[in-house]
């Protein structure tokens, strides 16, 4: 085995990484034997990949639904730019709370710039923790709204691979 893919292993690789990691306990071998490469080299070519800006992490896609977690809210909140980081910081350590991000605000109609993702099993469950996290935080005043989901869409991992016709070209 080598230490680099060649560019047909890196493309499979590339491939596989979209359906997401395996659950084993060396998911990355797994990926390795797959691609008839070393350990190593995937590692490498992962590593490579980051560094180059390809992908910025590698994430969890959890099917909260599946697992009893029906009650699901995003808290919108209005915090001011000047204290956005740091309120987003801070909230997106907070237990309870699975995503925290900062997306620009549309005005007039939606003055809302943080935004925190939280499941749970019952939706008073959900209402007392945000309560409590606003009240632990300092921002009760903040303007905010607790939208809860009506339904699940579908959700999937990055595309990192490129289109088919290109993989042909290797086939």
């Amino acid at each position: 085995m080598t230490s680099f893919l060649n560019d047909f292993q890196a493309l499979q690789l590339r491939r596989l990484l979209e359906a997401g990691l395996p659950l084993a306990a060396r998911p990355y071998q797994v990926l390795a034997e797959r691609v008839g490469a070393s350990e190593e080299a995937v590692l490498e070519q992962v590593r490579r990949w980051s560094e180059s800006g390809l992908f910025r992490r590698v994430g969890l896609v959890l099917k909260h639904r599946a697992m009893g977690f029906r009650a699901n809210a995003m808290l919108v909140m209005n915090v001011p730019d000047d204290q956005v980081d740091a309120v987003g910081r801070s909230l997106g350590q907070a237990a309870g709370i699975n995503l925290c991000y900062q997306r620009p605000r549309r005005m007039p109609d939606w003055p809302y710039n943080l935004f925190c993702m939280v499941h749970g099993r019952e939706r008073q469950q959900v209402c007392a923790l945000i309560e409590a996290l606003l009240a632990e935080h300092g921002l009760s005043d903040v303007p905010h709204q607790l939208l809860f989901s009506t339904r699940a869409f579908k959700q999937c991992g990055g595309r990192y691979a490129p289109p088919v016709a290109l993989e042909q070209a290797y086939g």
